[in-house]
């Protein structure tokens, strides 16, 4: 008999979940979604995609589990569906993505994994409750995600199209985190697992936001664009809620303990890289 294959199993196949599925070389990765057409997706990307429903069932042969799907209002839905399958049976590994925005507004101060977890929007709440009830199920390795950005997904993408805006906002800070670093984080913390750990993954520098599209617009060569007043800008509800958190967030645990390295260690080194991907 052959050794046994790793087996990866994402409740959700987003940004996130495909950029760590490349890293695994070797391994079988399954997936699902609510549609369809989503399934056909997941297929395309050379995973195997299952519609989840109330009939969806764990593979015995699941060995490792990554949610990435969010919370709706009446909860988690994979442990709706899934949790008596989850909480009868071990796993070697099961990583859940979360939110820095569990911490709330910090007033620009810093947080680490040790803060008080006090979040101020809705959305944040329902992370917060996702996390205690994925504790509660299995003990899950959880994934405090900072602003993501990639191939893609990035401000050289709006500063070339012309969306981009410079909303200024007193003392506002936010930290980002690079897709491939989020991958690479997760990587690491499959190697050497620690069950019931929170991580932040985000970057060396939090900035203002808008001194990201400033160093977008001059990467590029274009104009900087205007600064408006965050009272006068117009932003989606959900834009406007990432405002309502100003913090610095620490990285050091994902150093320290689980070693890693950045690829990015700030938007600077992302951006750079990500000017190549830009098509014409």
């Amino acid at each position: 008999m052959g050794d046994a294959v790793n087996h990866l199993l994402c409740f959700g196949f987003g940004y996130s979940a495909r950029a760590l599925s490349v890293r695994l070389a070797g391994w079988k990765i399954s997936a699902t979604s609510r549609s369809a057409e989503g399934v056909a997706k997941i297929n395309a990307h050379g995973a195997l995609g299952y519609l989840f429903d109330q009939n969806f069932r764990i593979a015995p042969d699941t060995t490792h589990v990554l949610v990435s799907a969010p919370p709706d209002e009446h909860g988690d839905p994979v442990l709706r569906v899934c949790g008596d399958q989850l909480r009868s049976r071990p796993f070697t590994w099961v990583g859940y993505l979360s939110t820095t925005g569990v911490y709330g507004d910090a007033q620009g101060d810093w947080v680490d994994e040790d803060s008080p977890l006090k979040p101020n929007t809705p959305r944040g709440e329902k992370r917060l409750h996702a996390e205690r009830a994925w504790l509660q199920a299995q003990p899950a390795h959880l994934f405090r995600l900072a602003g993501i950005y990639g191939p893609g997904r990035n401000q050289l993408l709006s500063v070339r199209d012309g969306s981009a805006k410079r909303v200024i906002k007193a003392g506002q800070i936010f930290s980002r985190i690079h897709v491939d670093d989020i991958a690479g984080v997760l990587q690491a913390s499959i190697a050497k697992p620690n069950p019931g750990r929170a991580y932040n993954v985000c970057d060396d520098e939090p900035c203002p936001p808008q001194d990201v599209v400033a160093y977008a617009a001059r990467l590029l060569n274009l104009p900087l664009p205007p600064e408006i007043p965050f009272d006068e800008a117009k932003l989606s509800p959900m834009a406007r809620s990432f405002y309502a958190d100003s913090k610095k967030v620490s990285n050091a645990r994902v150093k320290t303990e689980l070693g890693y390295k950045f690829l990015y260690p700030t938007y600077r080194e992302g951006l750079a890289a990500l000017l190549s991907t830009l098509t014409a």
